[in-house]
């Protein structure tokens, strides 16, 4: 390559992109690396141009830059496979900032001394000092495009301590051949291509990913997992307060939170109390939003057209729900006054508790048709577990030897029924998932490989529609229970475990119905 002209304009180079004012169709750098290496195909940038071990003249800076921001003075092999974007220059810029310590500069500039610093510059500020930066690029990795034969990389460090965990785990949570092989494929393609400690998103994982839960539990276990999934919580939370005007909404969303999450000074509620409490004031906010801009401006009068305008259970729940509310904005500073203060809310109204005929018990058993069914009308019918309960009970619950089971704390004797249905369920059990190592009785398809329990909705999905429901027959078997025994509360609460105020509204029920003529008539037919 000979001169360049004063006159000629500025270009990029056909090779590394370089922008300057170059003497050809390259920069020099370019043409010196092509006389130096063959033509290929780069590992990198998939570009067929000259390579040197793989990779092009462009990556291979690109990989410098990185190790260089490691705090390492040479390109190594792990930095080469990181590259997923190149960070473009001027041309001749690399030849000053990227020469190694030590060696004498190339060509004439090699005779001459250094320039001196400029005064006043400080070199840790990194464009001061002529540090090339980053681009702050959000660049998604695509695992579609992944090909095993040329892409996976076995020897990967990171993959290698991945893959072991995997092991690790599989065997402690009983995992299948298949899902063993499934989660180990899927750290193939995973981590082959990964350096240092970059994190990996969750939502990269969601499209070309199999096994993607198990995966992210691996990465978990690395370190390596940035897991950018929206909580349905916070997504439930932002569609319930549309509408809501922005001074009630912000209060009502940090005591919505609160109760969810928990505070200083208070523990987290359960997620149905949660959305029951929003759900039920909801309408009484977007009311407010026509004509408040904050919470404060509500007052005592607008509370009691609330109440006056509801009865029973409903005006009780909801003056309870905004007791809450007030409440915690009056602790927090938020409100000057409480309006619910000095309002009634009444004593709870209860429904009459009934007791199921036989029909309908007759259906309940009939839709248990599965050895998991069967155990949980067993378990509701004749010990009153809840649906919950039935859910909770683990394996060390159960004693065949003794014939006893421990529901919710407190042991009870096993009869022949539930020892029946029990022993159907752990042979079946032991058939279906004979290496899962989740601690629970009951256990399906997808919690066989976890330690998790399986859910209220699969326990009791094979009784919707039906009145005689696991908790209506749990409740029946309680009110069964004050029948036969009398209306004694302090028996039901020894039986039960009870709470004070339970077991007397379970004795009055009882002892309504026996006072009853027509039900004392047909108790005794």
């Amino acid at each position: 390559m000979g001169g360049i002209s004063p006159a000629k304009p500025a270009s990029s180079c056909s090779e590394c992109f370089a922008w300057g004012v170059l003497p050809g169709y390259c920069c020099r750098a370019c043409y010196t690396f092509r006389n130096l290496h063959p033509s290929g195909r780069c590992a990198a940038c998939r570009r067929t141009v000259p390579i040197k071990e793989g990779y092009c003249r462009l990556c291979r800076l690109q990989a410098l830059t990185d190790a260089k921001a490691a705090g390492k003075t040479a390109v190594s092999e792990p930095f080469l496979r990181g590259v997923r974007c190149q960070q473009l220059f001027f041309a001749r810029m690399h030849r000053d900032h990227y020469r190694i310590p030590g060696r004498a500069r190339l060509g004439k500039s090699g005779t001459r001394g250094r320039r001196p610093a400029l005064m006043g510059a400080d070199l840790r500020d990194p464009i001061r000092a002529g540090v090339q930066l980053q681009l702050p690029l959000d660049i998604r990795r695509d695992y579609n495009r992944f090909d095993r034969r040329r892409d996976a990389d076995l020897a990967n460090p990171t993959l290698i301590r991945g893959r072991r965990i995997a092991e690790d785990v599989g065997e402690a949570r009983g995992w299948s051949h298949a899902l063993i092989a499934g989660v180990d494929q899927a750290l193939v393609v995973v981590l082959s291509g990964h350096t240092g400690d970059e994190k990996i998103r969750y939502s990269e994982l969601i499209s070309a990913v199999r096994h993607r839960g198990r995966v992210a539990d691996i990465l978990e276990e690395l370190g390596l997992l940035d897991d950018d999934r929206v909580l349905a919580f916070d997504t439930w939370l932002e569609r319930k307060l549309d509408g809501i005007t922005s001074g009630i909404r912000r209060d009502v969303e940090d005591w919505i939170r609160t109760l969810h999450d928990g505070g200083p000074r208070t523990r987290p509620r359960d997620p149905n109390t949660v959305w029951g409490y929003l759900n039920r004031i909801r309408p009484i906010l977007l009311g407010w939003s026509h004509h408040y801009d904050h919470l404060r401006e509500v007052t005592r009068n607008d509370i009691l057209a609330i109440a006056n305008a509801l009865q029973g259970n409903k005006r009780r729940h909801t003056l309870s729900v905004l007791r809450s509310l007030f409440g915690y904005c009056r602790k927090n500073g938020v409100i000057f006054r409480d309006p619910t203060k000095r309002i009634r809310v009444g004593p709870n109204n209860y429904r009459a508790i009934l007791p199921l005929d036989d029909n309908e018990i007759a259906e309940a058993t009939g839709a248990a048709i599965t050895p998991a069914t069967r155990l949980a009308v067993a378990l509701a019918a004749i010990h009153a577990a809840r649906s919950k309960d039935v859910g909770q009970l683990l394996l060390d619950d159960v004693d065949l030897g003794d014939r006893r089971l421990t529901i919710a704390g407190r042991s009870r004797p096993l009869d022949d029924l539930t020892y029946r249905a029990l022993t159907d369920w752990l042979s079946y059990r032991r058939t279906h998932w004979p290496n899962t190592a989740n601690p629970h009785l009951l256990v399906n398809r997808v919690t066989a490989v976890r330690t998790c329990p399986v859910g209220r909705v699969w326990i009791t999905r094979a009784f919707w529609g039906l009145t005689a429901t696991l908790d209506r027959l749990h409740v029946d078997r309680q009110l069964e229970e004050s029948l036969t025994h009398g209306p004694d509360p302090l028996h039901l609460a020894a039986v039960f475990g009870f709470s004070p105020g339970t077991a007397i509204r379970y004795a009055a029920a009882a002892r309504h119905l026996l006072e009853s003529p027509a039900e004392h008539h047909d108790l005794h037919s």
